[in-house]
């Protein structure tokens, strides 16, 4: 039985989340979501479930045509330090099941770059 490619990031994310959840401790997570034309960071407050900071690239200060690493850094450079003014220092990172790679792993280096820890 063939699974589709977004099926196989579902249940990867799913394992992903589970895995957070034990090892989180209270801690907010930064969930990062991709489409082929945009890319979403939000950090979420899992007890309270509740959006507590947001950026994507589709705002106006990331100015970029189409998703690629740059603006994924521009996202990443805007979201943290709305977390940090929030006093969220310390995240999880949640790659939602996409690879530690290319858009999503430059997301998270500039979000460390700009103040957050995880």
């Amino acid at each position: 039985m063939a699974h589709s490619v977004r099926d196989q990031v579902r249940k990867r994310a799913q394992r992903v989340r589970t895995r957070l959840r034990k090892v989180a401790a209270g801690r907010p997570r930064l969930s990062v979501f991709r489409s082929a034309k945009n890319i979403y960071a939000q950090v979420i407050d899992d007890a309270k479930g509740v959006t507590l900071a947001a950026a994507s690239s589709l705002e106006s200060g990331v100015a970029a045509k189409r998703s690629d690493k740059e603006a994924a850094a521009k996202v990443g450079a805007l979201v943290a330090p709305r977390a940090v003014e929030k006093g969220l220092k310390d995240v999880v990172f949640d790659r939602g099941g996409y690879i530690y790679h290319g858009r999503i792993k430059a997301l998270a280096e500039a979000a460390r770059e700009a103040g957050l820890n995880f």
